[in-house]
């Protein structure tokens, strides 16, 4: 090889050594606050830092989500639920859910503003929740940091349901759920998980049908 040739072979490796150096991935390039899924994490974490309480007001009061459940007297929590606490996104309150799920059935229903299947899905779980009328708790988890974008989209599909802010996925990875959106999760009385259900709710019967083949409550 001739020293022309080396001196350019030399330089075409330094150069595919720079593009790798620079696309490979490095701890330091990972945002401050990235958090596995079921890691407990501060509410700084659950939701974006600009999606303060002053920012999220008017989203709130336009959505006007009904109250998170609260604990019944003396409850008992147990089932992978017990000890993970969020927050409320109707009103930035801090529920404890295996406290205030203890000893009522419920329907966890994993969704993100950006998922389709679950926009054609929420209004059906609205009519259900509306229709049992406190026998089973319906609760929607949302799984996206970005807790503007949730209220906005339960306002404009018209879903008033009780729900928490889990930018984290520590419900999804307590509960077993897989990664995939919508995804619902029935929960019996004593917290045990009675069903995992990736896959989106086409009409209330199918609800119903789920329902009262794993928790035995039916419409």
């Amino acid at each position: 090889m001739t020293g022309s040739s080396a001196r350019w072979s030399l330089a075409a490796l330094l150069v595919v050594a720079a593009l790798v150096f620079a696309i490979w991935p490095r701890g330091e390039d990972l945002p401050a606050d990235t958090a596995a899924p079921g890691q407990g994490a501060p509410i700084s974490e659950e939701r974006r830092s600009v999606d303060t309480a002053e920012a999220l007001a008017p989203l709130r009061e336009r959505a006007a989500l009904d109250g998170c459940p609260t604990p019944p007297p003396a409850a008992t929590s147990s089932g992978p639920l017990t000890g993970i606490v969020l927050e409320c996104i109707g009103d930035g309150s801090r529920v404890d859910l295996g406290q205030a799920l203890a000893g009522t059935p419920a329907l966890i229903n994993l969704w993100a503003y950006w998922c389709g299947p679950c926009a054609q899905e929420l209004p059906h779980l609205q009519e259900y929740g509306d229709r049992m009328d406190g026998r089973i708790t319906v609760l929607t988890v949302h799984q996206d940091r970005n807790e503007s974008n949730g209220l906005t989209k339960l306002a404009d599909y018209g879903v008033t349901l009780p729900g928490v802010q889990d930018g984290t996925g520590r419900i999804a990875a307590a509960l077993g759920a897989p990664s995939v959106l919508p995804v619902s999760i029935l929960v019996g009385a004593d917290g045990t998980v009675a069903k995992v259900l990736p896959q989106p709710f086409d009409s209330v019967d199918e609800i119903d049908e789920a329902v009262s083949t794993n928790l035995g409550i039916a419409l």
